[in-house]
């Protein structure tokens, strides 16, 4: 069964950016391959990797939904929409050397997202067995780890930004981790975009408050920002740059 690796944080911490700075970490030192699931509705971690977004399970789900009466969405006589669904998530991976992307995506109409919660379930139960690591880049926010989304998770990764505000809801989502009994070997929070890659006293203080291990500090640095100004993927930023050495470090003195 693979190893589940999740990441987590609150919104605009550049927890997609990390987690595809991590993924391309541990294809370069021969850990693939890799699945790699983008969980967030608002799915952009494809444009931190550089690859073209497959098909999402949202797409699917409202394929589906409009089969019947949308002449351009044609369901073979011969398959129910179960087998249809079946044979469609086929086409929901993009597959790369040494990882494939399976992107949740959103519904697009009202309604609540369980349908789609339930693919992404269904499928990394589906898939597990066949990938010695599963990477999962969650939604902002609890709601994938209170809804049970993952079977497991081994290796928790929490994303911050060097605020108060950032470590304290990585706090809550530790709180959350223990509360649902999901018991991960590992969890420790990575602080993201510090000035000078220094804490602030303030900061560090409320990690010592919140009860979190710090794995450790990544510097702000303007050359990330301009890749995303730019549209490039940031797992091109060179080998020198100080986001890259300072993650790399830290991937380099975990247990994985």
């Amino acid at each position: 069964m693979a190893h589940v690796i999740a990441v987590a944080g609150k919104g605009g911490v550049g927890k997609t950016t990390l987690t595809g700075l991590f993924i391309q970490s541990l294809c370069e030192s021969g850990k693939g391959p890799l699945l790699v699931v983008d969980a967030d509705a608002n799915a952009n971690l494809n444009e931190v990797l550089g690859v073209e977004m497959p098909v999402t399970l949202g797409e699917i789900r409202e394929e589906i939904e409009r089969a019947g009466s949308d002449p351009k969405i044609k369901i073979p006589v011969s398959m129910t929409k179960q087998e249809y669904l079946e044979y469609r998530m086929e086409d929901a991976l993009a597959e790369e050397k040494e990882y494939d992307l399976m992107v949740m995506g959103r519904s697009q109409g009202a309604g609540c997202y369980c349908f789609v919660n339930n693919l992404v379930q269904a499928r990394i139960q589906a898939l597990q067995n066949n990938y010695p690591y599963i990477v999962v880049d969650n939604e902002a926010g609890m709601e994938h780890i209170s809804r049970g989304i993952l079977p497991k998770i081994d290796t928790m990764f929490l994303v911050s930004d060097c605020s108060r505000r950032g470590v304290q809801a990585a706090g809550r989502i530790a709180e959350l981790i223990k509360e649902q009994k999901i018991d991960p070997s590992f969890m420790g929070l990575i602080v993201n975009r510090a000035p000078g890659g220094r804490l602030n006293e303030g900061t560090a203080d409320e990690i010592k408050k919140q009860d979190l291990h710090l794995l450790g500090v990544i510097p702000q640095d303007e050359e990330v920002y301009q890749f995303d100004c730019d549209g490039r993927p940031t797992v091109g930023l060179s080998v020198d740059s100080p986001v890259r050495r300072a993650l790399d470090q830290i991937v380099g003195r975990l247990d994985l």
